[in-house]
């Protein structure tokens, strides 16, 4: 056995380890359906001296076959393309399998796009407002990132 040879078995030994394992951390990811995340209500909360601040309470259903156990979440709200809230909580309960819980989160509402929106609805005549709600869940553990988006039009008449 030439020393080429000797050289290449423990390469390969290498190869098909590193293989093995990539393979086994792969079936530990579970395949997810993305939470439904909606927008239950907004309420102010009293004025501090960084501006206006409210508190939305999103509701959030799994349904997975197993619990949620979410490390944090960002989300934004953007009205004609204008985002006015964002914010970030870490403060979320352990979702069970098939159920669903109430997340409350703090926002406060960036007032220069606020005054850009207003302007904006000045010059419109529309009769609807787009939105989107848009929120990245990250999770304790071997579970991928998951991106919620919610879009729809708000009705002035």
């Amino acid at each position: 056995m030439s020393v080429t040879a000797l050289c290449r078995a423990p390469l390969r030994l290498l190869c098909l380890a590193a293989l093995l394992l990539a393979g086994g951390c792969a079936s530990l990811i579970a395949d997810m359906d993305p939470p439904a995340v909606t927008v239950e209500n907004v309420r102010a909360l009293p004025s501090q001296e960084a501006g206006p601040r409210f508190e939305i309470t999103l509701r959030v259903a799994n349904p997975n076959k197993q619990a949620l156990d979410i490390a944090g979440i960002s989300y934004t709200i953007d009205i004609l393309d204008h985002e006015l809230v964002s914010g970030v909580t870490n403060q979320v309960p352990r979702i069970e399998a098939y159920s669903e819980q109430t997340v409350k989160l703090q926002a406060g509402v960036h007032l220069f796009q606020m005054l850009r929106l207003l302007a904006d609805l000045g010059r419109s005549q529309g009769e609807a407002l787009d939105y989107r709600f848009a929120a990245k869940i990250d999770f304790n553990g071997f579970v991928p990132t998951q991106r919620v988006e919610e879009t729809g039009s708000l009705r002035l008449n």
